[in-house]
């Protein structure tokens, strides 16, 4: 019926019925059967109380901040009133955010149900009923007895997937970072397969610097990864001036000291490696070390700190820039096989071109090819001797696979150190064919074969204007073909195959009709923009 349809909108409209009685909800109730001092929503305190109230410790008192609409208590005391009284008021609260709880119809939400622990006895049954992902994060939580476990089996339970943080022994392993501002924060959990690079500032001054367990080598090398130790892998040693020297013993443990009204051995900077099986399990640690001084007139100091994975058994990609490209480093490229949702990097994770050789002959020169460097302009070539006995179908392979290489890569990595799991800083290349004018007279009938392949490379200036970044935005590969037709018997024709490289910035010009940038003889901190870029 038409009345039972207006019900229903109106009951949509007006909100589900509160779980929540905010009018008998106290915070500040603390004493039993007594009046809490300056407590208005205590409902032990009587109307002498409220009178000698200076002020409500709780004015307002409210259910669930996250819901779209509730009821909200308000207290107050009116002091003109004599003797002074209390006032109580229960409003319609409105969420203004878009994202807020419109019902609180999910039972199990409302009380806090106690987890089954696990025991020797019920882990496999709950292994198989959450994963081993949910108990990985709290191993102390473990009602197991780990002294009868050998160093083997231990570390055979823990094997990551990626994104989740590694665990050590008391804790997590950290990685400070700075969070609002560039002050360093060590609640940040290093996650596994997830490189990261941060710098913060540390407070520190000759007097204490013995006493900041952040500046200590030891508060980085003491805890162990599971079944696995942190060894030292090397330590640096940087002097006021910043030279730097490297220690021959990497074994020797530095601790701050003060030395001629002088810190020594403080850490600037920390880099991890982390070795793991395929199988997601740890199976090395690594921490290199920088370390530092510092004099009285020094308040803080720069810390850096860097984390990076490899797979065992396998070598290391290197990256071409951190976050940008640097002139002169190869261009990062990789495939993205069929059901594979990432791009996989080739051997050398290259983009490459024909190498150029003294022996001119394409025929012989095949495979032979040189990575493409961020920034330079490149051209190579090589002369192709064509007879009439040639075919045309097996020619145009073999050009092919000259100027392209065995397998062309798909995507090229966008910043210097993109990751293959960041999907959208891959751009695919772009294939485009075209077709030359020029005709030689080679075959009995026409055959198009490719001369050149030409790349175009695009890429902008990103981030800030104190120190933007290289990031390409677009790849073009053209491949151009020209025709042949037969060729007199007994004569040769030689053809120059060619290929090219070209990066063009595309960054946006300032706006017409604005005048040049005012000089500034001033510098921003390296952390003016921070968290933004």
């Amino acid at each position: 019926p038409p009345e039972t349809h207006a019900v229903a909108r109106a009951r949509t409209r007006s909100g589900p019925a509160p779980v929540t009685d905010v009018a008998k909800l106290c915070v500040c109730d603390l004493l039993v059967a007594e009046c809490d001092v300056n407590c208005c929503c205590d409902p032990d305190c009587s109307a002498a109380d409220f009178s000698l109230f200076t002020t409500c410790s709780v004015p307002l008192v409210t259910g669930d901040n996250r819901l779209c609409s509730q009821k909200a208590a308000i207290y107050s005391l009116d002091v003109e009133a004599n003797p002074p009284e209390r006032i109580f008021k229960l409003i319609d609260q409105v969420n203004p955010s878009v994202f807020c709880i419109h019902a609180t119809n999910y039972k199990q939400a409302l009380f806090f149900s106690s987890p089954e622990m696990p025991t020797p006895e019920n882990f496999d049954q709950l292994l198989e009923q959450f994963g081993s992902a949910a108990f990985s994060a709290e191993p102390d939580s473990w009602n197991m007895n780990t002294d009868a476990q050998s160093p083997s089996d231990a570390n055979e339970t823990y094997r990551y997937e990626y994104g989740v943080p590694i665990q050590t022994v008391d804790a997590f392993l950290r990685l400070p970072s700075p969070v609002v501002s560039s002050w360093c924060s060590d609640a940040n959990p290093a996650a596994f397969l997830v490189n990261q690079a941060t710098k913060c500032i540390r407070s520190v001054s000759v007097e204490e610097c013995g006493n900041v367990q952040a500046v200590s080598m030891l508060s980085y090398i003491n805890s162990s990864i599971l079944a696995v130790n942190i060894t030292v892998q090397s330590v640096v040693v940087q002097s006021l001036n910043g030279m730097r020297t490297l220690l021959n013993g990497s074994d020797v443990l530095r601790l701050p000291m003060i030395l001629d009204e002088l810190c020594i051995n403080i850490v600037l900077g920390v880099s991890y490696h982390i070795t793991y099986t395929d199988t997601g399990e740890i199976i090395e640690a690594a921490a290199s070390f920088v370390l530092g001084a510092i004099n009285k007139e020094a308040l803080s100091i720069l810390q850096n700190f860097e984390i990076s994975f490899t797979q065992v058994n396998t070598k290391p990609v290197p990256l071409s820039g951190n976050p940008g490209y640097v002139v002169g480093l190869p261009i990062r490229a990789g495939f993205r096989p069929q059901g594979y949702p990432f791009p996989n990097t080739n051997k050398y994770g290259q983009l490459t071109i024909l190498q150029s050789t003294s022996i001119q002959d394409c025929l012989e020169v095949q495979g032979a090819r040189t990575p493409i460097l961020f920034g330079y302009n490149m051209i190579s070539g090589c002369k192709l001797r064509i007879t009439a006995a040639m075919k045309c179908q097996p020619l145009t392979q073999t050009l092919l696979d000259l100027l392209k290489g065995q397998s062309f890569p798909e995507y090229v990595a966008s910043f210097g150190n993109s990751q293959a799991q960041d999907v959208l800083d891959w751009v695919p290349i772009t294939h485009v064919h075209t077709s030359e004018q020029r005709i030689y007279n080679t075959f009995q009938s026409s055959c198009q074969i490719p001369v050149s392949l030409e790349i175009e490379v695009k890429w902008t200036k990103y981030g800030s204007l104190v120190n933007p970044q290289a990031r390409i935005v677009n790849v073009t590969a053209t491949t151009t073909t020209a025709t042949l037709k037969q060729l007199p018997s007994g004569r040769e024709r030689t053809i120059p195959i060619t290929s090219s490289v070209v990066f063009t910035d595309v960054s946006s010009p300032a706006e017409p009709g604005y005048k040049a940038w005012p000089t500034i003889n001033a510098k921003l901190p390296f952390d003016f923009f921070f968290p933004f870029i």
